[in-house]
């Protein structure tokens, strides 16, 4: 989780001469309306129940975008701060496009000083593939490849409020005890 709450950095003049824009990770200014209201009808994350989006919030470094006041684009980066980071939900509103602020928002994410020294960075995009080519990312080199483990109707089912849906594991002794499998014969 975030240890900061401080402003990242301002829009740099060549962009924005106003110098309107901001980042920060302040996760009490992040207008999770609007946030949830862009989510949930993403091609990535449609149907996204609030509370699930929420929960996905608290547990990452999240980045809102701002004009002033106005929330107008948002990212997070799930990591471990060691190793790895997945870049997700990264958007800029549709009225605020096409001005660099998706690349800005991106080369901030990228730069935090939380996230510094990891080994890789991963995301999955459908259509941006050109910006985050120009922030470093590039496909994988060939064998290596990504595999993934997909419950595309898990928000369509009644979604359990947050904190009853975790699992509990058993201390070893209270486990089920399983008799040992064999391998059929030929």
């Amino acid at each position: 989780m975030s240890r900061s709450n401080a402003a990242l950095a301002p829009l740099p003049s060549a962009l924005d001469p106003g110098g309107s824009h901001e980042i920060d990770t302040d996760k009490a200014r992040l207008d999770l309306a609007m946030i949830h209201g862009f989510l949930v009808r993403s091609h990535w994350a449609a149907g996204i129940p609030f509370a699930v989006m929420k929960q996905a919030i608290d547990n990452s470094l999240a980045f809102g975008l701002y004009r002033g006041s106005r929330q107008i684009g948002f990212a997070r980066a799930v990591t471990d701060h060691a190793t790895f980071a997945y870049l997700a939900d990264v958007f800029v509103v549709e009225a605020e496009r096409g001005k660099g602020l998706g690349r800005f928002l991106v080369d901030t994410v990228l730069a935090h000083p939380e996230l510094q020294g990891l080994r890789r960075w991963l995301l999955g995009t459908r259509d941006a593939q050109s910006l985050y080519r120009r922030c470093g990312f590039a496909e994988p080199p060939a064998p290596f490849t990504f595999l993934e483990r997909l419950d595309g109707a898990v928000y369509h089912r009644n979604p359990l409020p947050p904190g009853e849906g975790r699992v509990r594991v058993a201390a070893a002794s209270q486990r089920p005890t399983a008799k040992p499998r064999r391998r059929p014969s030929p």
